[in-house]
Order: structure tokens, then sequence, then C-alpha cells
């Protein structure tokens, strides 16, 4: 299930960050802000953001070119939008993006729209300061892809069943066992589209923020390392994260 997001009545007009060579850099709260308006949505770098009441931290992510995007992370301050951290290497899935109502599984596309971010997971254990419900990834969890699943769309371990985790990779039913993802999965967050209960058999599951792999993803979102590691520690469920991906 798509989330339903609450509108919250602000929007913004937001000054781009400077450029630099850096991929990942820190937002200067000075010149990295947006003016607040009347209206039902935020637009943050380009990217319309649908709150939900009370957010107070987004994540967008605007497609530049191919496969590449800009993922800026924000925090509401005194009634402003502040950028405080922006990666230029960010990257999208190989189909680009489309519509999350029309998203079909194994299509290499990255759903358009605003999502919660509500739990995390990685290969490592979690930062320092994490708040976020988080797994360490073990010997034998899955990301259930199985379409026949009641887990669709869920972290599960095989040991405790109800998936085909057997099914070889190349099966349109396959899970992703995580650990075969080690430098993907370093730190994750899970990105709420098409989440259970009311997930839609074939419209996709597994859509993350995790860290960079050698080139586009197969419908995730990533960064660099050091920035995923940064959101994982300083998201908090309270206030009511999203990600807003856009172009």
């Amino acid at each position: 299930m798509i989330r339903p997001v609450a509108l919250l009545a602000a929007a913004a007009l937001v000054a781009g960050l400077p450029s630099g060579a850096a991929a990942d850099t820190a937002g200067d709260p000075s010149t990295e802000v947006g003016a607040l308006r009347a209206a039902g949505t935020v637009r943050l770098d380009g990217v319309t953001v649908r709150l939900r009441a009370g957010t107070s931290q987004v994540v967008t992510v605007n497609r530049t070119r191919g496969y590449r995007a800009r993922v800026t992370y924000w925090v509401r301050r005194d009634g402003r939008w502040v950028a405080k951290r922006r990666s230029t290497d960010g990257r999208i899935g190989y189909g680009g993006l489309v519509a999350a109502s029309k998203r079909k599984q194994s299509t290499g596309t990255t759903p358009l729209g605003t999502f919660t971010m509500t739990e995390a997971f990685g290969i490592r254990a979690k930062p320092r300061g994490t708040q976020l419900p988080y797994r360490k990834v073990r010997r034998g969890d899955y990301w259930v892809q199985d379409n026949r699943s009641a887990h669709y769309n869920t972290l599960r371990s095989k040991s405790a069943g109800g998936f085909r985790w057997w099914l070889p990779s190349s099966h349109r039913n396959a899970s992703e066992r995580l650990r075969d993802y080690r430098k993907q999965y370093v730190w994750s967050v899970v990105v709420d589209f098409n989440r259970p209960p009311g997930a839609v058999r074939y419209r996709g599951s597994g859509i993350f923020l995790h860290a960079n792999g050698r080139g586009a993803t197969a419908g995730c979102v990533s960064v660099p390392a050091a920035f995923i590691r940064f959101v994982v520690k300083h998201l908090r469920k309270e206030k009511q994260s999203v990600i807003a991906i856009g172009r």
C-alpha cells in the first residue's frame, strides 16, 4: 500500500545549494531556507512534497539526468525548511521514474511521489543515535518479494517461513537475500511504497534508500554511504519523516 500522506498547509520556495566539487555537502542555514506559504504542499529543490501533519524531516530526490539524482535532507526549523545535507551522486532505477500507481515489478523503475520512512536495517550495526526501529541483518534474512506470500514486502527470516526463499534469483517471485548486497545495504531506510496490509501484488517491493553500488539501482534510491549513515542516524519516527521523489 502507498501509505496516505496527510497534507499540511505549508509550502516553500527554496534557493539552490551552491555548487561545489564535493558530492556530499552540508547545507548552510543562512542561505538554504524556504519561506512558508499557505498551500497544501511544500516545494523543496524543485520537488513537490506532500507532508503529513507534523512532518519536520524530509528527503527530496530530484532526478538530474539519466539515472542520476540530487538528494537532499531537510529539517523544518522555526517555520522554515533548511537543507542540512546534500549529495549530487544520488541514483535511481535503471528504468527511470514512473507514477507509483502505475509501477510494475521487475521494471527497474523508481516510484514518483511522497512516502513515509518508518524503519531501517543494515549489514552493519545501527549508527550511534539511531532512533528508527532498526534491524541488523542476520544470516537467512530476506526481503520478501514472493507475490504469493502473506509477508510480501517485509523483512523476514527464512527460518520463520511463509515465503519461497529457495526460488532462484531469475524467478519473478524470488526474494532478496539481504546479505548478498553488503555494499548497498550497509545501512538502509525502508521507503513505505506498496507496503502491507494493502500491498498490491506485482506492483513491486523492496524500495529503499540505501548506499550506492556501481551504477543505477533496480528501483531504489541510492546515495553515498556517508549520506545514508547520516540520514539513518538523524531520522525520528515522531517527526513524521517522508521522502519525496520527483524530477
